[in-house]
């Protein structure tokens, strides 16, 4: 992981001094009216449901673990035994990265002390009541913490003396004085559970992103690269890590991205996710088998899924020849099982709601055997839950948010055709809507562009819009999970091209079933919806206002300031060095002398997936171009907003922009 050593956060302080039309977060109460907007009534007035961080469910499948706020609970899958039990560790901190032993005995996981500086407890605790055990504290990144199957030793990823949280969403280290290039190594890190003593294993030089223990426990499966681990994920190899010395012996080196390593109950095998990725941890592709010897000793690595109309994004063994596994299908949620020798895919269950065990997290915990599932499930129109059981036959553990209502629309899963291509999104209906006026439409793009719109509660920018009064439409144009591989794939050397057509035929068809107002569409998006945002208003003058969040405006620019250039490659086949036309198609710069649209532009100073000077650029563009425009920078933000009062800031001054421009295109 590179640290950042170029100070954009004082380069952004210059501009919040000097530039009349650019605001920062600290400056609100100077930039707006005392009297507040309709648009932070309505926003003011969602209902806030609690949030769960994680749920784990035990090997055996009779208890469940569940994060809420940081804080830890256990209890009994439904007709199990035992009771509820509420973990805590000394000053009360809060606790994240729960998981089980392989006897369902025991539960490990991370207490974070407070401060600027990463810094990670590893505490144990057994299920019988007695009190938590403090293994080691860790001075910088620590996550994803595993016993050893014998239950003797921990396992842990841990980045020692990173100054913050590891991965490309957040805040990036602000660069000053020499560029070194220092390189911080995220490494696997074991703890012996009796005498506590703790060894970084993995070499100095390469970055572990994911693992798993061989069942004989001396081993691991793990997805490893050299070099900066911010960059280098989107080139990441398989390796087989003697859990010892660290020796690592390359099993696999795949065409695209991997994730979610797992291998098999016998140790022969690893099951992972394979497919055209452009974020880690957002993952979705078909299910490769690798033999965990790797090809040098004569096996191969399968496509068990290659035709699947689906996009698995995580899996379990349920035993050595078979696997289970959770998917995107078509926008919705569901579950599946497959031949470990590949074969037809047989559906378990398919719904609506998002079902993950976490906020970015897998589809699911699975038990020891895969056939008891432990998961977080919510929909636009339910708040999120804690469920358990087996699959597609789970009973609900928590009433967490019992009572909570909806303070928005119905949401609608609906599909139109582009062409011969049949695409998908999810539309959400005004508050209140009544057939025969006419309404707003905002068009929200989803990041990635390897990422999906799903029905999920929404209390942010969704859910406010449509109490405000407008459609929202959530599109899944080529380049999304949901529809197989092929469809993700659909896009490469072609951003801008068929997918911007797409999310433009999904408008006309909205337009032609439900009564849009053609003078009040607006489109917004964050990160690749950013860049979309930019480069659609450079096509058309159809929209009335627009909201670009951490867009991608210069495609030359962008390839020497961002900090993960890897990511590009795949997508369109060379850097911008070596084959710059096939960026210049899809630069929203070439073509900015065509924009018109009102357009807010928000983004991170510290952003280092889309770094801030894109969002400077297209403002400098459009200021210059006379097009009403307005930058805002919240300092100390990355890619991922990690305070609630400057997403709060984000998703009002993106409703206040819509509602001006609005009201304004119904005064003409």
């Amino acid at each position: 992981m590179k640290s950042r050593t170029k100070s954009l956060t004082h380069f952004a302080a210059l501009l919040c001094a000097f530039a009349a039309s650019l605001h920062c977060a600290p400056l609100l109460a100077q930039n707006r009216d005392p009297a507040p907007s309709r648009a932070a009534a309505v926003l003011d007035s969602m209902p806030h449901a609690k949030k769960i961080d994680q749920v784990a469910i035990s090997p055996d499948g009779t208890q469940v673990a569940y994060i809420v706020d940081g804080q830890l609970t256990v209890t009994p899958v439904r007709g199990g035994s035992g009771s509820l039990q509420a973990i805590s560790v000394e000053g009360k901190l809060p606790l994240r990265d729960v998981t089980w032993s392989a006897d369902s005995k025991q539960l490990a996981f991370l207490a974070d002390l407070p401060g600027d500086i990463p810094i990670a407890q590893v505490w144990t605790a057994a299920i019988d009541g007695r009190a938590p055990a403090k293994r080691a504290e860790l001075k910088g990144y620590a996550q994803t913490p595993r016993f050893s199957p014998d239950g003797a030793n921990l396992a842990i990823l841990f980045t020692k003396g990173l100054p913050r949280v590891a991965g490309p969403l957040q805040p990036m280290t602000p660069l000053a004085g020499v560029i070194d290039d220092q390189i911080y190594e995220q490494r696997l890190t074991t703890i012996n559970l009796i005498t506590n003593h703790l060894a970084q294993v993995t070499p100095a030089d390469v970055y572990i992103y994911e693992y798993d223990w061989t069942p004989d426990g001396t081993a691991w499966a793990a997805t490893a690269a050299h070099g900066s681990g911010d960059a280098n994920w989107w080139v990441a190899r398989l390796y087989r890590i003697n859990a010892q010395s660290g020796e690592m012996h390359e099993i696999y080196a795949p065409k695209w991205q991997m994730e979610d390593p797992h291998v098999s109950p016998d140790g022969k095998n690893v099951a992972l996710i394979e497919g055209l990725m452009s974020d880690a941890g957002v993952t979705g592709g078909d299910i490769f088998v690798v033999p965990i010897n790797g090809p040098i000793n004569g096996g191969v690595a399968r496509n068990i899924t290659p035709n699947l109309k689906a996009s698995p994004f995580s899996l379990a063994w349920t035993s050595p020849d078979r696997i289970v596994f959770a998917e995107n299908v078509d926008g919705n949620s569901g579950f599946g099982s497959v031949s470990a020798i590949g074969g037809e895919a047989q559906t378990l269950w398919t719904g609506e709601e998002v079902a993950a065990a976490g906020e970015w997290g897998s589809g699911g915990s699975f038990s020891r055997d895969g056939t008891v599932t432990a998961l977080i499930r919510q929909a636009a129109g339910t708040p999120p839950e804690v469920w358990a059981g087996r699959i597609g036959k789970w009973t609900q553990i928590t009433h967490l948010n019992s009572g909570i209502q909806p303070a928005w629309g119905a949401m609608r899963n609906i599909h139109w055709q582009n062409g011969s291509t049949r695409v998908e999104g999810w539309l959400m209906l005004p508050k209140g809507f009544v057939a025969g006026r006419t309404y707003p439409l905002v068009v929200s793009v989803h990041g990635g562009p390897s990422s999906a719109c799903m029905s999920h509660w929404n209390e942010g920018f969704t859910g406010a819009a449509s109490a405000m009064g407008y459609f929202v439409l959530c599109p899944n144009p080529r380049g999304s999970y949901g529809q197989g591989e092929a469809f993700t794939q659909a896009n490469i050397k072609d951003f801008g091209g068929e997918d911007y057509r797409d999310i433009m035929a999904g408008i006309d068809a909205v337009s032609q079933q439900y009564p849009i107002d053609p003078k009040r569409i607006g489109l917004r998006g964050h990160s690749y919806g950013g860049y979309m945002t930019m480069w659609a208003e450079t096509q058309t003058q159809r929209f009335a206002a627009a909201v670009a969040g951490a867009g991608l405006s210069n495609w030359l620019s962008y390839y020497g300031l961002n900090d993960i250039d890897e990511w590009m490659i795949p997508f369109f086949g060379a850097s911008v060095y070596d084959d710059p036309a096939v960026y210049a198609k899809s630069d929203p710069m070439h073509f900015v002398k065509a924009v018109k649209t009102p357009t807010l532009i928000l983004v991170g100073d510290r952003d280092g997936e889309v770094p801030m000077e894109q969002s400077v650029e297209w403002w400098h563009a459009l200021k210059t171009l006379k097009v009403p425009t307005r930058l805002v920078v919240y300092p100390n933000e990355g890619h991922l907003f990690v305070k609630p009062a400057d997403s709060h800031d984000y998703n009002l001054r993106t409703l206040e922009w819509f509602d001006e421009w609005f009201t304004k295109a119904s005064a003409d």
